[in-house]
């Protein structure tokens, strides 16, 4: 007798090999029997006719550490096809803390800085009751729809070990010492891996560079040494931004080498005009090869659309002279904005020459979203047709629509239909072994874009309208291959004895549905929004989590500890 069986579905395995036609039986938390099955004893069937069935999506690159508090679903993924994600990247994580509050503090100011959550959505939803990792894993047990593995961040881990001068210096041979003892007690109680960054985009709100910007080499290799003694554990880092150097290509050789583990580097953004850029960055992926290494590129299935907004202010921050204006207050923001003087001066400084000189392009943008009753009439318009209405400048014309909305006016510019070139470029990289589907960043910058649907906006792209690969071949990129690149036991691909993560989807309507806003973070908090057309059922560990595009009341999902649930990825 089998607790759930998916009938009459056509199977896509995960291996890359062509679909078959088969019942699959799934009892407790694996799939048992593939074939032609009696359902007659099952307690669950699912008619799966004329659909496809593969394994669950496997998300490498999510920011999930925090919302596992006050959202076990971690929508939207799991209506993505996603079962399994990695969080605690870039050296970012909420855990290890201190006795000291003051650590706990920092960090989610950091994260909230860095990451794009609110910082009400922290205070309010996270209980920051823990001190090592293992207790911070153990508090999140039986909460989770989803499967969720973390690495242990070396931004946390300096913070912990030197306090206010990790954003200060380089550590001493002692402090080096202590932070590789932390990551070790975390590694033991299960993280699956460090991260850290050198992006000089990382700044935390206080006007430093995020602590982990401040080890040196010599550091990073030291403390990737300590996860040659883990089964299962694996390197993300982000080197530069731009081409790389190479010094960046070294580097992120020799700490794979040094922690004898893959190594994957955020992010590569590719279309037509930089994939010749893309392919020199890829090279990275040879020189480790080279040194017995293994580095892989994590690469966005899809172009994001930025929705800029006055309140969180990212991507904006960067103008010339405007970090400090986003780091003020909504009420501060508000009087500057109000104030004739300081708007044009704000302007002023942002129309200065320099390398986002094309963000204050004001009159390009179109609205996305608004707040305020009487601005609805302007969603999906340009500012420059707007102004053109009210016989304002674009600028004025913007901030007067935002100061209406408390500065939640959503802005930008649209992604169009992207030409297949941009698609056939991505396509290349995607069948790259130096080159890696996932960089979704789930959980974080939640009013700036929205990427957790890259799965399905992928399958719906590139597969279903453009035909630019093979189903088979897409469903592999999303599951087998990121979920070896991690090690994941048992989980990938269907076969018996397999967890029974599993999606149910129609391959003539997969996709996603069109970017909102909801108001459900902490304290009714906005962020952007997309579901899916087409997912019809999926399960995480044999128990059904999403039906029909909506969350079931299930929670199977595991967190994920090194050595457990992950062996050593493969190093060629």
């Amino acid at each position: 007798m089998f607790d759930v069986v998916l009938k009459g579905g056509e199977v896509i395995d995960g291996t890359g090999k062509t679909r078959f036609k088969s019942d699959i039986g799934v009892s407790q938390d694996r799939i048992t029997a593939i074939g032609n099955l009696e359902s007659s004893d099952s307690g669950t069937v699912i008619d799966a006719s004329g659909k496809l069935v593969c394994p669950g999506f496997v998300d490498v690159h999510t920011h999930l550490d925090a919302q596992v508090f006050w959202d076990g679903t971690l929508s939207p993924s799991p209506l993505h096809g996603v079962t399994t994600v990695i969080g605690g990247n870039c050296g970012f994580t909420i855990a290890p803390l201190s006795d000291d509050p003051a650590v706990g503090d920092y960090l989610m100011r950091m994260l909230s800085r860095v990451e794009g959550i609110p910082l009400e959505c922290l205070q309010e939803g996270v209980p920051w009751n823990w001190k090592s990792t293992a207790e911070y894993f153990d508090s999140m047990e039986g909460r989770l729809s989803i499967n969720a593995g973390f690495k242990v961040g070396h931004s946390a881990l300096r913070r912990v070990v030197m306090g206010t001068a990790a954003t200060e210096r380089e550590a001493t041979d002692e402090e080096l010492k202590a932070m590789q003892e932390l990551l070790r007690l975390g590694l033991e109680s299960g993280g699956i891996g460090f991260s850290s960054s050198w992006s000089r985009t990382h700044n935390d709100p206080f006007g430093n560079m995020v602590p982990s910007r401040y080890a040196s080499r010599g550091e990073l290799i030291a403390l990737c040494e300590v996860l040659a003694d883990f089964e299962g554990t694996s390197i993300e880092f982000i080197p530069a931004l731009g081409p790389f150097e190479q010094w960046a290509m070294d580097l992120m050789a020799d700490m794979s080498v040094a922690a004898n583990s893959p190594l994957n580097w955020n992010v590569l953004n590719i279309n037509a005009r930089t994939l010749e850029e893309g392919k020199k960055k890829l090279e990275a992926g040879d020189v480790a090869t080279s040194k017995g290494g293994k580095v892989i590129a994590l690469t966005v299935p899809m172009t994001l659309g930025l929705h800029l907004n006055f309140l969180g202010g990212f991507v904006l921050d960067a103008l010339p002279e405007w970090e400090n204006f986003i780091l003020k207050s909504r009420h501060e923001k508000m009087e500057i904005l109000s104030d004739p003087v300081a708007r044009k001066e704000l302007d002023d400084f942002a129309q200065q020459d320099s390398p986002l000189r094309n963000v204050a392009h004001w009159g390009a943008k179109t609205i996305f979203h608004t707040k305020a009753p009487e601005n609805k009439q302007y969603v999906g318009k340009t500012i420059y047709e707007i102004a053109d209405e009210v016989g304002k400048s674009p600028w004025d014309t913007l901030v007067d629509i935002a100061l209406a909305d408390e500065l939640e006016t959503s802005f930008g510019n649209p992604v169009d239909d992207e030409p297949d070139t941009d698609w056939e470029a991505r396509v290349e990289v995607w069948r790259d072994s130096r080159a890696i589907i996932g960089a979704s960043d789930a959980g974080a910058h939640l009013d700036l874009f929205i990427s957790s649907n890259y799965a399905t906006y992928m399958l719906g792209e590139a597969v279903r309208k453009r035909n630019l690969l093979d189903m088979e071949e897409a469903v592999h990129m999303l599951t087998k291959v990121p979920a070896e690149l991690y090690g994941l036991v048992d989980r990938g691909v269907i076969k018996e004895g397999n967890y029974a993560d599993l999606v149910v989807f129609d391959e003539n309507t997969i996709g996603s549905e069109p970017t909102s806003i909801v108001n459900d973070l902490p304290l009714e908090t906005p962020r952007l929004f997309a579901g899916a057309y087409g997912v019809e059922h999926v399960l995480c560990n044999g128990e059904e989590i999403v039906r029909s595009g909506e969350f079931t009341s299930n929670q199977p999902g595991t967190v994920l500890r090194s050595g457990t649930h992950t062996k050593n990825p493969s190093m060629v």
